[in-house]
């Protein structure tokens, strides 16, 4: 079973790849450090809700579209 923070990380990572942003772009709109956005793609954070809404926001999607498995 694949744990939440890797689906989490690796829909962070595939829907900024999809909108064609950066790690720095997208850590810029959500007002989070570059190295901060990495370490989620790389399934090495537990993330906050508050974050969790900041990178949805950010990304132009629901919370829960980023905690699915795809």
């Amino acid at each position: 079973m694949t744990s939440l923070k890797i689906i989490f990380a690796n829909n962070v990572k595939a829907i900024r790849q999809d909108k064609k942003l950066s790690q720095e772009g997208l850590a810029y709109v959500c007002k989070l450090h570059r190295t901060y956005i990495s370490d989620i793609e790389r399934g090495k954070r537990n993330v906050s809700i508050d974050n969790i809404e900041k990178i949805a926001l950010a990304l132009e999607v629901k919370p829960y579209e980023l905690l699915i498995k795809k």
